[in-house]
């Protein structure tokens, strides 16, 4: 089988390795030889592709022709003579306060700039460096191609701090607005990251940057559809499969069900949905004996982990959401983001449904791996804890200890960041943190699950048991258990023969504990 390589965003020694590469150049040629536009920015949540798609493009406009053998380009209208390239890559520059960052930036546009074989003089700004090899370049060997991979790191990893953030935005500000100024030094320009930070000045200041992020022509340039995913991986699908023990439709049925499920246009149809590429490639490499998440184990989205040290935490129902409008994605304001925007920018949620009438959207989470993701570090920020915490909070409920369950438990909720609408808790809030806790862990829950003799608040299912939550607010657990047994709520699970496990918690309104 033709190797999966896991461990590189390199381009050139991705196909050195002979590893699979899903061909993607046919959107990248859509993009160079747009006859209209030539300044693009596309935003995507972390480990889909964006910093490969960056170094083949480099490659491309370095005319290496020879690592494109094969693919669509190859026989695709393209002039391969070399054209100069500078490109910025800003996901390592520090931000741990002003005085860091200012040094470690400078670094990396140096280095960027004396790759492109100009000089960069430190008593310059970084953005004069800019200037100058953009004139220098284009005075040598004609109009630029300019490359910035995950221009927004630096603002999104300091979101939990917003006057640094907003320094080091205007910091920035002054670099991407050599742009402007020598937009006919400029002959290509793409520009990725995971959110669009509006008020960053490459926006304002480029009036002629086409975003593309939702146009339906690149919906599928990054992850994998059904179809690249059998072109590229039937052997190891069906090696994986035998592993597994699976059927190849059930097996397929499963993976879909795990990875699939992201949109990133309201006119890109359900049935085009895409895998995450880091997932598959995890997945298959490794033909473990279990699906598991994998996306989570590359790392933690950190625009949305600093963005939970700020925010509530269980303001937005992740499970279904409609109405939301291109407002609600809206990043910009540094000091007031929305959680819809910062869910679905990180990779959280995706597109559902889009209706062009009103222009509204229905959100919800892509898939499996996500969903479980999602709960984990959103319990986990929630009590000011990290994953590791939370993981082993609902391991303490799998193994009924129920002493160090309910004091986690009990810290989870001291540490609710509630919001200002929330004055006076419905018992609905305090449900949906623990429903956060029980999908985190995989367990199958239902809410409100309705019995012959009334309704059950939360029943969650898993191979170990089954657990039957009632909630009591401004009253006691005791009378919580009482209603369990009264009402029978046991009955429809006796029959599955696992221990069934009755759960009063009683909640204080006006401490919120």
């Amino acid at each position: 089988m033709q190797p999966i390589v896991t461990d590189t965003a390199d381009f050139p020694k991705l196909r050195g390795k002979g590893g699979i590469y899903v061909d993607k150049t046919a959107w990248m040629h859509r993009l160079v030889t747009d006859p209209n536009r030539c300044m693009f920015f596309l935003a995507r949540p972390r480990r889909f592709g964006k910093s490969l798609t960056v170094s083949a493009l480099d490659c491309l406009f370095q005319g290496r022709r020879d690592l494109f053998r094969g693919l669509a380009i190859d026989s695709l209208p393209w002039d391969w003579k070399p054209v100069p390239v500078l490109r910025f890559r800003f996901g390592d520059v520090t931000c741990t306060d002003l005085p860091a960052f200012r040094r470690s930036f400078a670094f990396s546009v140096r280095n960027t700039v004396e790759q492109a074989g100009m000089v960069y003089r430190a008593r310059e700004t970084p953005g004069d460096n800019f200037n100058s090899a953009l004139k220098s370049l284009m005075a040598k060997h004609g109009p630029v191609a300019v490359l910035i991979d995950e221009y927004d790191a630096p603002v999104a990893h300091t979101i939990h701090n917003p006057d640094l953030a907003e320094a080091i935005r205007d910091h920035m500000a002054a670099f991407y607005a050599q742009m402007k100024m020598n937009d006919e030094c400029v002959r290509f320009l793409f520009m990725t990251g995971v959110s669009k930070f509006s008020k960053l000045s490459v926006f304002s200041a480029l009036s002629n940057l086409n975003d593309i992020s939702f146009e339906a022509a690149y919906a599928g340039m990054f992850g994998y559809t059904e179809e690249e995913l059998s072109a590229n991986f039937a052997e190891h699908l069906r090696e994986h499969a035998r592993i597994l023990g699976l059927s190849d439709g059930a097996y397929r049925d499963k993976l879909k069900w795990w990875y699939n499920g992201y949109r990133f246009s309201g006119d890109q149809p359900p049935e085009q949905s895409v895998y995450n590429p880091v997932s598959i490639a995890l997945t298959l490499a490794n033909k473990e004996r279990r699906f598991r998440a994998t996306w989570s184990s590359t790392g933690k989205a950190s625009t949305l982990m600093n963005y939970l040290r700020r925010g509530e935490t269980v303001a937005v129902d992740p499970n279904g959401l409609t109405g939301a409008d291109e407002s609600d994605f809206d990043v910009s304001d540094l000091r007031s983001l929305k959680p819809i925007g910062m869910l679905y920018q990180t990779g959280y949620l995706t597109i559902k449904a889009y209706d062009s009438d009103t222009g509204l959207y229905s959100l919800g989470v892509p898939d499996e791996e996500v969903r479980r993701d999602l709960a984990m570090v959103t319990t986990a920020a929630a009590a000011g804890q990290d994953t590791a915490w939370a993981a082993e909070l609902g391991k303490n409920l799998r193994l009924a200890r129920w002493s160090p369950f309910f004091e986690g438990l009990a810290s989870l909720y001291a540490h609710m960041p509630w919001g200002s609408t929330e004055s006076s808790p419905h018992e609905s809030m305090f449900a949906r943190c623990l429903c956060f806790l029980l999908a985190s862990q995989g367990m199958r829950w239902r809410a409100e699950d309705v019995q012959a003799d009334g309704r059950c608040d939360i029943v969650a299912e898993d191979p170990v048991g089954t657990f039957l939550f009632e909630l009591k607010v401004d009253d006691t657990a005791e009378s919580a258990l009482s209603q369990i047994k009264t009402k029978g709520y046991d009955a429809p699970y006796r029959a599955g023969g696992k221990p069934i496990w009755a759960v009063g918690l009683a909640f204080d309104r006006s401490t919120r504990t």
